[in-house]
C-alpha cells in the first residue's frame, strides 16, 4: 500500500451514493481506508454497486438515537459530510425537505459525533452561499439552509471542541455523471443537435473535476490531525472561471464536436443568476486543481459514443 498513513483509518462518509461522494468512497479505499457510509433507507445505492462488500453501510432510521447508534458502530477517526439536497429553486412543498436534509439531519449527525468522541469533520459547503462576492448572501434557500449548519457547527467547535473543515465547493463535473447538470445537457446538445435555448450566456461558469474536488477532501482530513481546535473555511474552485459562451467554444473544441445549435438569448437568466462566482475565497493549504477543462471535458464523453 503506497500511504501507510492511511492504514487501518476509518472514515464515516454521508452522501457517498452522489457523484462526488462515490469517487471520495473510491479514493479512500484505494488508500487504504476502512470506509462506512449512511445512507437513508431509500437511497438508491447504484453508485456503490461495484463495489460489493468493500464499504459497511448503514441505514439511517431518521432519529438522533439512530444516529449516535450508527456512529459507535462505524467509529471513525474522520466524518466526510457531503449529503445534501440541491435545488436551485425551490417551492412551496420543498421546504420541509430541504430544512430535514440539509439542517436536521447534518445536526443529528454531529450530535452522533460527540456522543462518541468523534472530533474531526470535512464538511461540504457552497461557493452559492456568497452571491455578488458577499460574506454571506445565500443565492437560494439551499445555500441558505447550508449557512444554516454551518452556524449550528460553529456552537458544537466553541462549546465541544470539535474540529471541522467546511469545503465550500463550485460547479464540479467529471466521468460518469449521473446528475442532469451542464455538461450532460452539452452532450446531448451535440450529439442530438436539437436546437436550445439558452441565456444570453454571459455567466461566469467556475468547474471543478471531480478528482482534484476529491483530493481537496483527502488533504482536508490529512489537515485535520494538525488543527487543534476550530472551523477552518477554503473554497474549491479552478481559479479559471468561463463566461458560459466560452465554455461552450471550449467544449466545441476538445471534444470535436461540430457547432452546438443554442440559442443565445432564448431564455432570460434565472433569478439571482451568478454573473460572477465568488471570489473572496481561500484555497486549502497545499491544494491546487490539476486537471484543465480541456483534458477534463473528453473523460465526460457518453460511453456510447466512443467507438464513433
Amino acid at each position: 500500500m503506497s500511504n501507510s498513513v492511511a492504514k487501518d483509518r476509518r472514515a464515516l462518509v454521508t452522501g457517498a451514493t452522489g457523484f462526488i461522494g462515490s469517487h471520495l468512497v473510491r479514493r479512500l479505499l484505494v488508500e487504504g481506508w476502512s470506509v462506512h457510509v449512511i445512507v437513508r433507507p431509500e437511497t438508491d445505492r447504484g453508485a456503490l454497486s461495484d463495489l460489493g462488500g468493500a464499504v459497511e453501510i448503514y441505514e439511517h432510521d431518521g432519529t438522533t438515537e439512530g444516529m449516535i447508534r450508527l456512529v459507535k458502530e462505524a467509529a471513525p477517526d474522520v466524518v466526510f459530510h457531503l449529503a445534501s439536497l440541491f435545488l436551485a429553486q425551490h417551492r412551496v412543498e420543498d421546504v420541509a425537505r430541504l430544512i430535514t436534509s440539509n439542517v436536521l439531519f447534518s445536526t443529528q449527525l454531529v450530535e452522533g459525533m460527540l456522543a462518541n468522541d468523534v472530533r474531526m469533520l470535512v464538511n461540504t459547503g457552497t461557493s452559492w452561499q456568497h452571491f455578488e462576492d458577499a460574506p454571506y448572501n445565500p443565492v437560494n434557500l439551499y445555500a441558505a439552509t447550508k449557512q444554516a449548519f454551518e452556524d449550528i457547527l460553529d456552537y458544537y467547535v466553541n462549546a465541544h471542541g470539535l474540529r471541522v473543515i467546511t469545503l465550500a465547493l463550485f460547479d464540479t463535473y467529471g466521468p460518469n455523471d449521473p446528475r442532469p447538470k451542464l455538461i450532460s445537457l452539452l452532450w446531448k446538445t451535440a450529439l442530438e443537435q436539437t436546437p436550445i435555448a439558452m441565456s444570453p450566456g454571459l455567466q461566469k461558469i467556475d468547474l471543478v473535476h471531480v478528482d482534484d474536488v476529491v483530493e481537496a477532501f483527502v488533504l482536508s482530513a490529512s489537515m485535520l490531525e494538525r488543527q487543534t481546535l476550530g472551523h477552518e473555511r477554503y473554497g474549491v474552485s479552478s481559479g479559471a472561471p468561463m463566461r458560459l459562451v466560452d465554455l461552450v467554444d471550449a467544449f466545441e473544441r476538445a471534444t470535436g464536436c461540430e457547432k452546438l445549435p443554442i440559442e443565445w438569448g432564448g431564455r432570460p437568466y434565472r433569478p439571482r443568476e451568478v454573473m460572477e462566482p465568488w471570489q473572496s475565497y481561500r484555497t486549502p493549504p497545499g491544494w491546487t486543481p490539476h486537471i484543465s477543462f480541456a483534458e477534463g471535458i473528453v473523460q465526460t464523453r457518453p460511453k456510447r459514443t466512443e467507438a464513433s
